[in-house]
């Protein structure tokens, strides 16, 4: 059951992130859209001024000067709005307002401009209906009910004008537009779909990697991060704080008599032991410490600006709360730790470490169960 669930919740990511894909397309190829469409506009106008009803004209043009304007501005918005807040929720139905109006003040502008018994006019308003249509197809491509509403409200009102007229021609011109038209909605579907599918294989890809990833960075048994993924971190906040001039400590963590939990009760109680060391090390530091472990029942942490006093207290602690686990059969689980800061001057992370593993061989020394603090 936990596994479906979490199934579940990775296919609801994957389809949020899908969605969100595909808005972003829809902003980035539909913008070329909002000129186009006026443009269109302003060209047809231009060549059938004289055939046009010029106050039919000038009203239809100040509408769509308004819808354009909307939609800039609905553009403008989107790409200033900051990138956590582009989702589909915040703007998918915003979009479908300024479409929706501006597709139909143009194919209802398109049928009032359109003179009566001039079948070249009629034929020219068709035609650019029609480029309206197609260029419909590759802007809102990742959304097929975009596409056909905005097909339907554009190409429409003049079709329907056509199919009620008596000349066979006009209505044969209607006739090959309706069938025009149910060619694209047949195209639109598939488009749609290979979009959609090209985008969920993508985030799936991503997915896959990031797990792959970050399994390679963390140690399966104790959660903490792995031998290689450790050190990686651990020079970047060496470099850091190196950079910023801040102290930073280290602490190495070795268990007490490991060899004989494993041998005395199981590696399966000895994989316990260790399971309760990662919790116990990745709830008693903070987020900007780094932690992880080196091998075997060997651990390591990096403390950023803090001093060595205050690193050697925490170690205390953290041997008090270690001393404190109840692990049964082991009656007694230890560890040694040994502490060591860049205030001694070392040169870089190796040496550092190098220096906080010395003082963790002293703390076994001098009878472990201890920490010991690097000279």
């Amino acid at each position: 059951m936990h596994g479906q669930g979490s199934r579940n919740d990775q296919d609801f990511f994957i389809a949020e992130q899908v969605r969100t894909d595909r808005l972003q397309q829809l902003f980035r190829q539909s913008i070329t859209a909002v000129f186009g469409s006026y443009l269109a506009a302003v060209m047809l106008c231009w060549l059938c001024w004289d055939r046009f009803e010029h106050s039919v004209v000038l009203v239809w043009l100040a509408l769509l000067t308004g819808s354009t304007l909307l939609r800039i501005a609905l553009f403008v918005a989107y790409v200033r709005s900051d990138e956590s807040k582009r989702t589909p929720q915040r703007w998918e139905r915003k979009y479908w307002i300024t479409l929706v109006l501006s597709a139909s003040i143009w194919g209802g502008g398109a049928l009032a401009v359109m003179p009566a018994d001039d079948l070249l006019s009629q034929a020219l308003v068709m035609l650019f209906t029609v480029g309206m249509s197609v260029s419909a197809v590759s802007c809102y491509s990742a959304y097929r009910d975009m596409t056909l509403v905005s097909i339907g409200l554009v190409l429409l009102p003049c079709t329907a004008w056509l199919l009620l007229q008596p000349s066979q021609l006009q209505v044969g011109m209607a006739l090959c537009i309706l069938v025009f038209a149910a060619f694209v909605a047949r195209a639109t579907h598939k488009m749609s779909q290979a979009l959609e599918t090209a985008f969920r294989l993508t985030r799936e890809m991503e997915q896959a990697n990031s797990i792959s990833t970050r399994a390679a960075q963390t140690d399966e048994l104790t959660g903490l991060k792995s031998r290689r993924a450790f050190f990686e971190h651990a020079q970047q906040l060496y470099n850091e704080c190196r950079a910023n001039r801040l102290e930073l400590c280290a602490v190495m963590l070795d268990m007490d008599h490991f060899k004989h939990i494993n041998d005395t009760y199981g590696h399966q109680v000895g994989d316990q032991v260790l399971r309760q060391m990662g919790m116990v090390i990745n709830s008693s530091f903070r987020a900007t410490d780094i932690h992880g472990r080196l091998g075997g029942e060997e651990f390591a942490i990096l403390l950023p600006n803090t001093s060595i006093e205050v690193a050697t207290e925490i170690a205390e602690e953290l041997i008090q709360t270690i001393g404190g686990l109840m692990i049964e059969p082991v009656n007694c689980v230890t560890a040694s730790l040994g502490v060591a800061s860049t205030q001694a001057g070392h040169k870089d992370l190796h040496s550092l470490m190098n220096n906080a593993d010395q003082a963790l061989y002293r703390a076994k020394a001098l009878g472990r169960n201890q920490v010991a603090v690097a000279r």
